[in-house]
């Protein structure tokens, strides 16, 4: 299941909507969809801060779509929320059993219940 990533922006906890990408050989600023996954070298933005995007001078800003909206959960993302919770749910005699690991007090599917510092 996709998690709602936040905006990279410093104090933002708006969720991000769109992904920027630096071309520094040719000295443009990409902002396109939300990027699937995480990248290292790519900043997660926000709507307001993907619509106040500006480049450094000298540098173009290549925007791929003219506007960026939250999306919501798609369609797998909630098949995969019910079927976490169908497993959750499940008697522990039906759940197959896997070994404890170190910190963690209890497992069911791949839920983990781990014991707390303090």
């Amino acid at each position: 299941m996709r998690s709602v990533r936040q905006c990279s922006r410093t104090a933002c906890a708006r969720a991000a909507v769109a992904t920027l990408t630096y071309v520094y050989s040719d000295s443009t600023a990409v902002l396109g969809p939300l990027a699937y996954m995480a990248e290292p070298h790519s900043y997660d933005l926000c709507e307001i801060h993907s619509d106040r995007l500006t480049a450094p001078r000298g540098w173009e800003v290549v925007r791929l779509t003219p506007a960026f909206a939250e999306a919501g959960p798609t369609p797998d993302d909630l098949v995969a929320l019910a079927d976490a919770v169908r497993e959750a749910g499940r008697p522990k005699h039906l759940s197959d059993p896997e070994p404890v690991q170190h910190g963690e007090v209890a497992r069911r599917g791949h839920l983990r219940i781990l014991k707390g510092d303090g």
